[in-house]
C-alpha cells in the first residue's frame, strides 16, 4: 500500500467497487478500503435485480445468477393474487460471488483493494481534506488522496465527517430482516410479494427463490411501524406459517434508507455513492443497480477530474445522477408515502380491480394506475417522468 493515491474509496460493496473500476479505467490511481475480512460478506440483501439495469453497468457472468425471474406475484391481505406482466426479467444474485467479482474487476482495471481496513476519520490540513485515517493489521495508518469516496453504507460516516447531512428520518428508514431458507417448495422463476398490516405494515414481505429448494425470505417495514413490533417477529410468524419445514441457513437484519437522494453528493473533494448517498429506490428498497449506476457516473466524473486536474469536474456527477435516476426516485418516494397509508381493504380492492383488467392490461403500469387512482397527480407525474403508457 502506497502513501498517496488520486482516489480512496471507503467500502467495497457493489457501488464502491464499481466507482473504483470506472475511475481506474480513466487513469486514476485508486485505493479501496473495506472494513470486513472478505468482500461480499456478510450478505445483507434480498439479492434481486433487473437484468436491464445490471446490463447498463457490467457484463453479466452466469456464475452470479442463482435464479432467473420471469414472473412475480403480488398477494393482498385477503389472499388475492395478481401476477402482472414484468415486461422483462430479473435475477436473484449470489452476492458472495457477485461482490467478489466486482472487486476483482476493479483490480483488473488498476485499482488496489485491501480488506480489514477500518476507516476512522478524514485527514486534513489548511487546504482541506487530504485523505483518510484507518486501522490495518493492528496499526494506525493514514493515506493521502485528492478525492475521497464514501461508499460506506447507511448514515455514511464519511459524509458526516465532511459535514454532509446523511440522516434518514425514521419514516424513511426501512427496518429489514431476512432469512435464507432451505427445503422450501417454490417456483424457481417467480418472486412473491406480500402486503398488509399482519405481514408487513407500511412495507412488504418478499420471497425470492435461489434454486435448489432455497430462498431469501425477508420483510421491510417503516421505522414508524417497527416501534410497535420488530420486523424479525413479522418474518418469523410468516415463515412458521408458509414454510414450517424450512431450515434457516442465515439470518440478517439492518436498515435501508428509502428516502430521496442526499442533498449533497459532492462537497469539495468528498463524493458519496450508493446507500451512503441514499441512492436506493424508495419504493422497493432495492439499491444494488441504482447504486452501481450512481457509482459509474461518479467514477467517470472522478476520472475526468483527475485527468484534467480540475476538481470542478466532480459536479458533473450530481447533474448526471439527477437526469438518470434522481428525479424518478423523488416520484417513487411520493408513491411510497401514498402507498404506506393504504389500509388493508385498499390493497384487496386494488388486487380485485387489477384482476378485472384484460390480461394484456395487467402490467406494472396497470397495477400502479389502479393503486394510485386516489392520487391522480402521482399517476400523471409517473407518465411524465417515466414515459409510461397504458
Amino acid at each position: 500500500m502506497k502513501n498517496t493515491y488520486d482516489v480512496v474509496v471507503v467500502g467495497a460493496g457493489p457501488a464502491g467497487s464499481t466507482c473504483a473500476r470506472y475511475a481506474a479505467m480513466h487513469g486514476a490511481s485508486v485505493l479501496v478500503l473495506e472494513k470486513d475480512r472478505d468482500v461480499g460478506m456478510p450478505v445483507r440483501c434480498g439479492e434481486a435485480v433487473s437484468n436491464r439495469s445490471l446490463e447498463k453497468i457490467v457484463n453479466i457472468d452466469p456464475r452470479w445468477i442463482a435464479a432467473t425471474i420471469k414472473n412475480f406475484r403480488l398477494i393482498s391481505p385477503g389472499g388475492h393474487t395478481v401476477q402482472p406482466d414484468l415486461g422483462g426479467y430479473g435475477y436473484v444474485l449470489e452476492r458472495r460471488i457477485f461482490d467478489y467479482d466486482l472487486a476483482r474487476l476493479a483490480v483488473e482495471a488498476g485499482a488496489e483493494v485491501h480488506t480489514k481496513c477500518y476507516v476512522d476519520g478524514l485527514t486534513s490540513d489548511s487546504s482541506g481534506w487530504t485523505g483518510v485515517s484507518f486501522q490495518w493489521k493492528g496499526e494506525n495508518r493514514s493515506v493521502q488522496a485528492r478525492i475521497v469516496v464514501g461508499a460506506d453504507g447507511v448514515e455514511s460516516r464519511v459524509g458526516k465527517w465532511a459535514g454532509i447531512d446523511t440522516t434518514t428520518h425514521l419514516r424513511d428508514m426501512e427496518t429489514c430482516a431476512q432469512m435464507t431458507l432451505s427445503n422450501v417448495d417454490l417456483e424457481d422463476d417467480t418472486c412473491e410479494f406480500y402486503f398488509g398490516n399482519d405481514v408487513a405494515p407500511m412495507g412488504y414481505l418478499w420471497v425470492f427463490p435461489k434454486g435448489n429448494g432455497m430462498a431469501n425470505v425477508g420483510v421491510g417495514i417503516s421505522g414508524m411501524a417497527s416501534k410497535k413490533k420488530a420486523a424479525i417477529n413479522y418474518l418469523q410468524q410468516f415463515i412458521e406459517k408458509r414454510f414450517p419445514d424450512a431450515g434457516v441457513l442465515t439470518t440478517v437484519a439492518g436498515g435501508v434508507p428509502c428516502a430521496v437522494t442526499v442533498g449533497t453528493l459532492v462537497k469539495d473533494n468528498i463524493v458519496l455513492i450508493g446507500d451512503a448517498a441514499h441512492q436506493v429506490n424508495p419504493m422497493t428498497g432495492g439499491g444494488i443497480t441504482s447504486g452501481m449506476i450512481g457509482a459509474k457516473i461518479a467514477g467517470e466524473a472522478i476520472g475526468r477530474a483527475i485527468a484534467e486536474n480540475d476538481l470542478s469536474q466532480l459536479q458533473g456527477y450530481p447533474a448526471a445522477w439527477e437526469k438518470e435516476i434522481g428525479a424518478k426516485h423523488r416520484t417513487y418516494h411520493r408513491m411510497k408515502s401514498a402507498v404506506h397509508n393504504f389500509p388493508d381493504d385498499a390493497f384487496d380492492d386494488i388486487a380485485v380491480n387489477v384482476l378485472k383488467l384484460k390480461p394484456e392490461k395487467r402490467t406494472i403500469w396497470g397495477v400502479f394506475k389502479t393503486a394510485l387512482r386516489h392520487h391522480p397527480s402521482l399517476v400523471w407525474e409517473m407518465v411524465k417522468v417515466f414515459g409510461l403508457k397504458g
